[in-house]
């Protein structure tokens, strides 16, 4: 009788465990859940840095941070890289026309000081609209070095620009003037071509768009700059795969158009005849606190080139819907792979800067 009991015993174990292993090959495992890269794990250094959105927003340090019409990552199947996209139109930062996501240095410093910028990205898309007569359209500023005093003018802009229909766009750096008085009304750019054309090259009509640039960059390549500035001295750097390796330097402490007779024959064709005829003070940028940008800050809005023929580019901007605009290509879209910064160690707080714009 015993046996007769143990066999049975033995026998409901064996059935149980038998369908419990039948039930454990066959569920799946969970799925695991995909852990977020943030824009910090790729590019660690955002502690010297607040974030301006499209929307106009400081959101402070970009420390594990992301933002999914704005600012996030991406993986090219090579590597990550961190998005920054900015509308035609959307909320603007201080008093700008412009929509930026971009990154604004926290801390200020002198020209006379050592500080250092570089960055390797690629620009992935420019406005679709815009007025081809309009300089400033179809482009999208890079990196800048920003002044924090003063009028807050800017002795650096780096540019990407490409007209539509062309393969080919170009890469160029801007020098604003620290204009002379309390009057900044009559401020202007000197534009340098590194790569296709400089900033002065503009359509003949609205929708009629010059040579296509034989040197140039096109959109999803990599290129790299690195901005160093030593002695009141800015020296620029820019790199990239299968392009010649272009150098300038700048003197940011003093200027070489304090006279209207040093006005450049290109700024008196494009910015003279709309009254932005200014000279600029003695010492240039020497009394004032700088700091670095690095993003994208589209230069395409929708304001009419009545307003500013230079500047205003009359780009479809559905009322300022984001979405609409993303989805017809008006936007501009830079991803960054890598970036570095340096600043003495007399760098002070920005603070006053974004108290002042936000």
């Amino acid at each position: 009788m015993t046996k007769k009991i143990i066999l049975v015993v033995s026998a409901v174990f064996t059935f149980s465990f038998f369908l419990n292993s039948c039930k454990n090959a066959t569920k799946k495992p969970a799925k695991e859940a995909q852990k977020t890269v943030y824009a910090s794990d790729v590019i660690p250094f955002f502690n010297h840095w607040n974030l301006i959105l499209g929307d106009g927003s400081n959101v402070g340090h970009a420390i594990n941070f992301e933002h999914k019409d704005f600012f996030y990552t991406e993986n090219d199947e090579k590597e990550s890289w961190v998005v920054y996209k900015a509308p035609n139109s959307g909320d603007t930062h201080g008093t700008s026309n412009n929509t930026r996501t971009e990154l604004a240095q926290t801390k200020k410093w002198s020209p006379m000081t050592d500080a250092k910028l570089t960055a390797t990205l690629k620009v992935m898309n420019v406005s679709a609209t815009g007025d081809a007569r309009v300089a400033a359209s179809y482009s999208v500023v890079v990196g800048q070095i920003h002044s924090a005093d003063g009028h807050e003018n800017e002795p650096l802009k780096i540019f990407y620009k490409k007209f539509p229909g062309q393969t080919n766009g170009s890469v160029f750096w801007h020098y604003e003037i620290n204009t002379a008085g309390d009057d900044n009304s009559g401020r202007w750019d000197y534009s340098t071509a590194v790569w296709g054309h400089d900033f002065s090259v503009v359509g003949t009509e609205e929708n009629s768009y010059p040579a296509e640039p034989t040197d140039g960059i096109e959109l999803g390549e990599e290129f790299s700059y690195e901005i160093e500035i030593k002695d009141g001295i800015m020296s620029l750097t820019f790199t990239s795969d299968g392009h010649e390796t272009k150098t300038f330097t700048k003197n940011l402490i003093k200027s070489a158009y304090t006279t209207t007779a040093d006005i450049p024959q290109q700024t008196q064709d494009l910015f003279v005849p709309i009254g932005q005829d200014g000279v600029e003070r003695e010492n240039a940028y020497a009394d004032e606190g700088l700091f670095f940008k690095l993003g994208s800050y589209n230069q395409t809005n929708g304001k009419s080139p009545e307003i500013n023929k230079n500047w205003c580019s009359g780009a479809e901007t559905f009322g300022g819907n984001i979405q609409k605009q993303y989805e017809t290509g008006n936007y501009a879209e830079v991803w960054f792979k890598d970036a570095s910064i340096y600043v003495s160690d007399d760098a002070i707080s920005n603070k006053g800067y974004f108290t002042k714009n936000d």
